[in-house]
């Protein structure tokens, strides 16, 4: 007779445990996913500004390798920088304890670029606050 008392009375434990564990499980699963979509999204936008600041670099470089003033050395060693920077951001892993360190300075190395250029400010770069 007390076994049967037991199973009532400690029901409300053991569904309480079930529940936890089911609800565990299911979190985690979610929190996973909803995890992996961010990080996808943010890849994407440092991918995307990485990309920006590199097209910017490559395209006045090329525009910039048949001068030979000093002004245009210059701009050139300064967009070289850059490039090399870029080339060496290791945007494939995503674990990389310096991407934030290494992301800020090639953000700097971009506006000191762009101010070697003379970009104007009105020009419209989405990631570039002038």
């Amino acid at each position: 007779m007390a076994d049967m008392f037991d199973g009532i009375v400690m029901a409300e434990q053991r569904f309480h445990g079930e529940g936890y564990q089911e609800g565990y499980a299911e979190g985690s699963h979610i929190g996973i996913a909803e995890g992996r979509r961010y990080g996808a999204l943010h890849g994407a936008k440092i991918g995307s500004e990485i990309g920006c600041y590199l097209g910017f670099a490559l395209t006045w470089h090329c525009l910039l390798q048949k001068c030979t003033d000093e002004k245009s050395s210059k701009k050139i060693r300064a967009l070289e920088s850059l490039i090399g920077m870029i080339q060496k951001f290791p945007y494939e892993d995503p674990t990389y304890d310096k991407l934030q360190e290494d992301l800020e300075k090639i953000r700097g190395k971009f506006k000191q670029a762009a101010e070697v250029m003379a970009i104007q400010k009105t020009c419209n770069f989405p990631f570039y606050k002038m």
